[in-house]
């Protein structure tokens, strides 16, 4: 199935210091691609991998899961760790808490962790019926594109399939026991008006992981995909600055590849 028009992964060969930034559920680099050609333009080697299931239709998401998504991002850090001295790991939304797993399970070979608004459970009472209801009913109303810029769009499945969503509340359960492992420097910053992911769950994170050096910003201007939105050049500044502080050499220009 050929990857949407804007939704192909990106990388770009910069000097010694590292980034891999993870997508949300349902949607696809696009979502992080400014972030991503900013970090390359001050010289970053950058990864940001399209993970599977994603990026092409709704039914290719239906038959993966966690394992599939986390052994991406994985492979992805294990290939930044062999070329650079130092690598960070960003995230939005589940890919915030893809971040924080590989955090959790690499320690010290990561560097330091950039959340924008993380994802840590699914709310209500309908994650409940899950295990049953996804037997039954195929998919519910897309998440994609909570954004307060006008003209400005993510590319997402218009449907999340019910068998991808219970596979995403195993992992958040999985992920939220591993919080305490997470000791490195973390820079969460997180939308208050957020109508995917609620502030309750940025709290939890920083109320459970081991980090010492944490620093919280809120997004006032922005919806649940701030990179897209009012506040992304806050995001992009504010995340350039954190890695800037803990490893000042950014190295030299490399070249960037990708859609």
């Amino acid at each position: 199935m050929p990857v949407l028009p804007g939704a192909e992964p990106y990388r770009h060969e910069g000097g010694e210091v590292g980034v891999l930034l993870c997508h949300g559920f349902t949607g696809s680099p696009q979502s992080l691609r400014p972030w991503a050609q900013f970090l390359a333009e001050r010289g970053l080697t950058v990864s940001l991998p399209l993970l599977p299931g994603h990026g092409t239709r709704w039914e290719d998401l239906r038959i993966t899961g966690w394992q599939d998504w986390y052994a991406e991002v994985d492979r992805e850090l294990r290939g930044l760790l062999e070329r650079c001295e130092r690598v960070f790991v960003f995230g939005l939304s589940m890919g915030g808490t893809l971040s924080l797993r590989l955090a959790a399970k690499h320690g010290d070979a990561v560097a330091g962790l950039v959340l924008v608004n993380p994802a840590n459970k699914l709310h209500g009472l309908a994650p409940y019926a899950l295990p049953v209801v996804r037997h039954l009913v195929r998919t519910t109303k897309g998440i994609a594109s909570d954004i307060a810029k006008e003209g400005s769009v993510e590319i997402g499945y218009d449907r999340v399939p019910l068998h991808a969503a219970h596979s995403l509340r195993a992992f958040f359960r999985l992920v939220d026991g591993e919080l305490p492992q997470v000791t490195q420097p973390l820079l969460l910053l997180h939308s208050p008006r957020d109508h995917v992911v609620p502030a309750a769950d940025s709290a939890r994170v920083l109320g459970r992981v081991s980090s010492t050096d944490v620093t919280e910003i809120l997004l006032e201007q922005s919806y649940h995909v701030a990179t897209l939105d009012h506040d992304a050049d806050r995001i992009f500044e504010a995340s350039h600055a954190f890695v800037s502080r803990l490893a000042p050499s950014v190295g030299k220009e490399g070249t960037a590849t990708g859609g």
